[in-house]
């Protein structure tokens, strides 16, 4: 550096990019908290629901007592996954409408129906016709955060550090769950039972959290990558320097707008400007790209049926199952869960999604994952008493101490969670793709999702219903989550690429191997492309290109973009 000043070492980057300081400004951080907070839709749900089913006003306002037990398993579970059914609808819209209106005005729209729809859940006033409806519409607008957060913070985030950016979004999750337990916890110690519809107090937490999200859309702008791909080069110019806190004509703001309009050039000329059905083409029909498609969706059904989501979903009632029988103790247990993986998302994002890779980071989750199910499914065969679902078994000497065990597992589990799937589910789908085709494939991946997470959290009351009840019974649930889980961790070794350190319009090079290959070989072979692309100067050509279009039509801007490349 000049007059012998060092640059400050970023111990968060997996490798130094070049990036000038200015960079990594408060402006980014305050647009990756923004979008992140998007996050926090899926753990406010997930914390609360459990929560407030089990709230006894809810149940009285239902008339719960009055079904039997495999009714009120079906009652729960429809409860609990309404929202993960609005989210299915609202994932596969997402990508119309992120195209259509912008990132920033999706976002706003989905608060809008987030709102509206828990508006109508909180004033159902026990009809449960009016709470299925009320949080499949929450869901239509939780469902689309998944699409919307993920691609904005990927398309503005440098590459060093996209990673951590987006993993925020996962933090988020995280803090959407505490704040959901804890709430939940708060109010069963100071209000009781007893008090009428107390569960609406922690339901109220959506609102807020949406409120919030709306408010912030109005002090933020839109995505550079957006911008691009409507042909508002300069206003995308414009974004892009003040994101990067640098002037417009600065070497690196240049040439980070070049290779974004480079690589949509390309995308244009090769499918040569094509619809919908282009787009839907362009997906399927090209190798490369549908090696991503398969690869984030298998993602999906790994990561949802390893049992960690529903895990989060129906917390105090596996505490129950492990031993817990205090209400205040389960809820209790329950809110230090998840504190631990808020604690994991917060590691995972700041030491190692771009310090070791995505690739070890989710290994070392899966790792985890599978011990912890490996454990408590042995303990609850084990312990038949317990997994039979028996209410009056009181654990004794070693039976208690393996009970302990158990639940440190379950913590264990949403350690590695945290660490594993639930950050690389959303990082590897918003950073895989093509920008032409990015909010399509991220918005079918999160189909596919909650697809999965729906089927999940719906079937997992059923599942450990005993076997005499049409159930599989605690302990085979946990049994095949460890079978998911273990061969999800195989199909990860072979099959998933390293993506750190990547821009997203190198991403590319990843994927021109053998669809055998890439998952081993993928990063180190384009590495070597990455050197040889750098040695010919292609970049650099297309960077002088760029400087030299300056004040020139969107015509003249693609003439000269092809004569560069």
């Amino acid at each position: 550096m000049a007059g012998g000043v060092k640059k400050p070492v970023n111990i968060f980057k997996l490798k130094n990019l070049g990036e000038p300081n200015e960079v990594f400004n408060w402006r980014l951080w305050f647009a990756v908290f923004s979008f992140g907070l998007l996050g926090a839709a899926r753990g406010v749900d997930e914390g609360l629901i459990s929560g407030a089913f089990n709230a006894k006003n809810f149940q009285q306002s239902i008339n719960y007592d009055s079904y039997s037990a495999y009714e009120r398993a079906n009652i729960k579970a429809n409860v609990s996954s309404m929202v993960q059914m609005g989210c299915v609808a609202g994932a596969l819209i997402a990508f119309l409408i992120c195209d259509k209106i912008g990132r920033i005005w999706a976002t706003r729209q989905l608060c809008v129906l987030w709102i509206f729809g828990i508006a109508i859940f909180m004033g159902s006033n026990g009809n449960l016709g009016a709470i299925y409806a009320g949080r499949f519409i929450a869901g239509l607008g939780v469902g689309q955060t998944a699409v919307v957060g993920p691609v904005y913070i990927a398309e503005i985030a440098p590459a060093s550090v996209r990673g951590l950016c987006t993993c925020i979004f996962t933090g988020f999750v995280y803090l959407g769950i505490v704040l959901a337990y804890f709430t939940n916890y708060g109010c069963q110690v100071n209000m009781g039972d007893d008090t009428p519809n107390r569960w609406l107090v922690p339901t109220s937490l959506h609102i807020m959290f949406a409120g919030i999200i709306f408010l912030l859309t109005f002090l933020q702008c839109e995505s550079p990558r957006y911008l691009i791909k409507q042909g508002k080069y300069q206003k995308a110019l414009e974004v892009m320097s003040r994101l990067r806190h640098l002037p417009q004509d600065h070497e690196y703001v240049q040439r980070e707008i070049n290779a974004i309009t480079l690589s949509h050039h390309e995308e244009m000329e090769a499918t040569k400007g094509a619809g919908p059905l282009g787009i839907i083409k362009e997906a399927f029909g090209i190798k490369s790209n549908l090696y991503r498609v398969v690869l984030t969706i298998t993602a999906q059904i790994m990561s949802q049926w390893s049992g960690a989501g529903s895990i989060t979903l129906y917390a105090p009632d596996l505490f129950h199952i492990l031993g817990i029988r205090g209400t205040n103790e389960k809820l209790l247990i329950t809110g230090v869960f998840g504190i631990t993986k808020l604690v994991a998302a917060v590691l995972c994002a700041l030491f190692l999604v771009d310090f070791i890779g995505r690739k070890r980071s989710l290994m070392i989750g899966i790792t985890f994952q599978a011990v912890s199910m490996v454990y408590v499914a042995s303990f609850l065969t084990a312990v038949p008493g317990l997994g039979g679902g028996g209410d009056d078994y009181r654990l004794g000497g070693s039976e208690l101490a393996a009970s302990r065990g158990a639940i440190a597992m379950i913590y264990l589990s949403g350690f590695g969670w945290a660490l594993g799937w639930n950050s690389m589910q959303y990082l590897l789908t918003a950073e895989l793709f093509p920008l032409r085709i990015r909010a399509f494939c991220t918005s079918l991946a999160m189909t596919f999702h909650f697809v999965n997470q729906y089927g999940n959290s719906r079937a997992v009351p059923n599942m450990l219903l005993p076997v005499a009840d049409g159930g599989i019974s605690p302990q085979g649930t946990f049994w095949c989550f460890a079978a998911v889980t273990i061969i999800g961790g195989l199909w990860v070794w072979f099959f998933v690429p390293e993506t750190a350190g990547r821009t997203l319009e190198s991403m590319d090079r990843l994927f021109s191997l053998p669809w055998y290959k890439i998952g081993l070989y993928g990063n180190r072979d384009a590495e070597i492309q990455d050197a040889a692309a750098n040695e010919k100067g292609d970049l650099a050509d297309a960077t002088r290109a760029n400087i030299e279009m300056q004040g020139t039509s969107s015509n003249d801007t693609h003439d000269a973009i092809r004569r560069a490349s």
